[in-house]
């Protein structure tokens, strides 16, 4: 049986103390006094008890959605809005299977033009859309096709005659499907070799981890002159996030060990470069800081363009060196400090909270109405501008009046807003700056789901290649690319690619297909 949970008010308490005092003995009333001061302190321990396993939990599991209807309760049901349908799991149409195999059945008895059979008069015609019925197989991610040539042989000369092959089984054993969809599992799904080599296994079909392996590695070196015109078409971007993760690189871990090494540390950088028309992903992994690899990206980058805006959280290890940009801070790590204060200061969080969710409200409706840069940078500067500068005044107030401890979480999350407050507000005064670094965040759980699976890089080589692939997948992905079709067809066409990669990108390499002969 669960305990009720009560609230203390301790105005309600001292209230009651008074009005029974006059009631009990001066002996009574201070044990009493004494009762109700050990359960006030019990009550707050729990308190900061059950806030100190919140905060462990965000750190084991990660932070549940944060939304301003689910963070604020009041807010959501004050909300009038009608809920969008919870979209179900139902059966999916014809349109949900394009990779299919498609039988198309004829009818028997009937075809286009005949007499109708029912009413006798009219005439038959074939429909737009035909019937639909699916029917699901089991088989292994990689199957074989085994060739079994007859022999023939002289019973006087012992000369042998074997069956020529067919063409397709002169073909290389490996299929360029094999190479896309192998590196698809370890990289895009985050199968590890060894769970697809047990996988494999069962149906009779063997892939072994080292061959699984020999496979990917020559794929990116097929494919690596793709990844280097990804990158350089990268660094042309008007607008770049930045973020990195931890990771384990074991040689790196070696080297680092036997060269008693300052820098400890191993990172996943995840840069994602927005330009006119192309968002791309690019993931670098090493030793190296997320401001050195995307200073190490900008090398790339033409002189005469001017600084990209650069989208970042406030940590200076994002920063690249000697390179020149925009400086635009995310506005949702600044709202998380107040999101996690909601326990503490539930009125002075939901006053923060309340504003940013009306100038996310205003970003979304220029995304709706598919505004220029700079007509979304007026229509910020008209409703957004307001918002922030009422938000920025009433800080400084509650700062200054000392109506919160600066030391406290909520003084902390205000000092942070402050202190980085021309970066956080940068979308009111430059056109195209982001308001987050959400996107490159989502990205980088790309990465964060290979190392929960498969725990580390065994080299820096391995590192290279899981860094092309996870690039180029997560390129088409953001792309509306098929990410297995897209592998395959460079592995296809390995020569024409190396005379232009650049059309050979997840967004034109379709066009570039029509366009070769059959």
């Amino acid at each position: 049986m669960n305990a009720p949970h009560i609230e203390l008010d301790q105005t309600q308490i001292q209230d009651f103390l008074q009005r029974v005092q006059p009631l009990l003995l001066p002996a009574d009333f201070a044990l009493l006094n004494n009762l109700v001061e050990a359960i006030l302190f019990l009550s707050t321990l729990v308190r900061r008890k059950s806030d100190v396993i919140v905060r462990l939990l965000k750190l084991i599991f990660g932070a549940t959605s944060e939304t301003s209807k689910r963070v604020l309760k009041k807010a959501a049901q004050q909300d009038p809005s009608p809920r969008s349908p919870r979209k179900g799991h139902g059966r999916n149409g014809a349109e949900s299977y394009p990779g299919a195999i498609r039988n198309a059945i004829s009818h028997p008895t009937l075809n286009h033009g005949d007499r109708c059979p029912e009413c006798l008069k009219g005439k038959v015609y074939k429909m737009s859309r035909p019937g639909f019925l699916l029917r699901l197989l089991a088989a292994p991610l990689v199957q074989a096709h085994a060739f079994e040539l007859e022999k023939l042989r002289c019973n006087l000369c012992g000369q042998v005659f074997t069956a020529p092959p067919p063409p397709e089984a002169t073909a290389p054993k490996y299929d360029p499907t094999v190479g896309a969809l192998v590196p698809l599992m370890k990289y895009g799904t985050g199968l590890p070799f060894n769970r697809l080599e047990k996988l494999q296994e069962s149906f009779g079909v063997p892939l072994p981890a080292s061959t699984q392996w020999e496979i990917v590695d020559s794929a990116a070196t097929t494919i690596a002159p793709v990844y280097e015109e990804l990158l350089r078409s990268a660094a042309q971007a008007q607008v770049l996030h930045n973020d990195d993760t931890s990771i384990k690189v074991l040689s790196l871990m070696k080297q680092q060990q036997l060269e008693d090494s300052k820098r400890k540390g191993m990172f996943t950088t995840a840069i994602v470069a927005r330009t006119e028309e192309q968002t791309i992903a690019c993931f670098f992994t090493g030793s190296n800081h997320a401001g050195e690899n995307l200073e190490d990206l900008l090398s790339r980058r033409i002189a005469q363009l001017p600084p990209p805006i650069q989208m970042c959280d406030a940590l200076s290890r994002n920063l690249p060196g000697t390179f020149k940009t925009i400086l635009a801070n995310c506005l949702t790590h600044g709202r998380r400090n107040f999101v996690d204060t909601i326990p503490a200061f539930p009125e002075q969080a939901e006053y923060v909270i309340d504003i940013l969710a009306r100038v996310y409200h205003v970003d979304d409706l220029a995304k709706a109405n598919r505004l220029t840069a700079d007509q979304r940078l007026a229509f910020h500067q008209e409703h957004s501008a307001p918002l922030m500068q009422d938000l920025k005044e009433w800080l400084e107030k509650q700062l200054a009046e000392n109506s919160v401890e600066p030391n406290s979480s909520m003084g902390k999350a205000m000092l942070y807003m402050l202190n980085h407050w021309p970066a956080l507000t940068l979308f009111l005064r430059v056109p195209n700056a982001p308001l987050d670094n959400n996107i490159c965040e989502r990205v980088l759980k790309q990465c964060i789901l290979h190392r929960k699976n498969s725990l580390f890089f065994k080299s820096l080589r391995g590192a290279w290649v899981g860094d092309l692939f996870m690039s180029l997948i997560a390129t088409c992905k953001l792309n509306g690319a098929n990410p297995f079709a897209y592998l395959t067809a460079l592995l296809r066409h390995a020569r024409e690619i190396l005379k232009a990669p650049a059309e050979w990108m997840p967004w034109n390499y379709l066009h570039t297909l029509a366009r070769l002969p059959p």
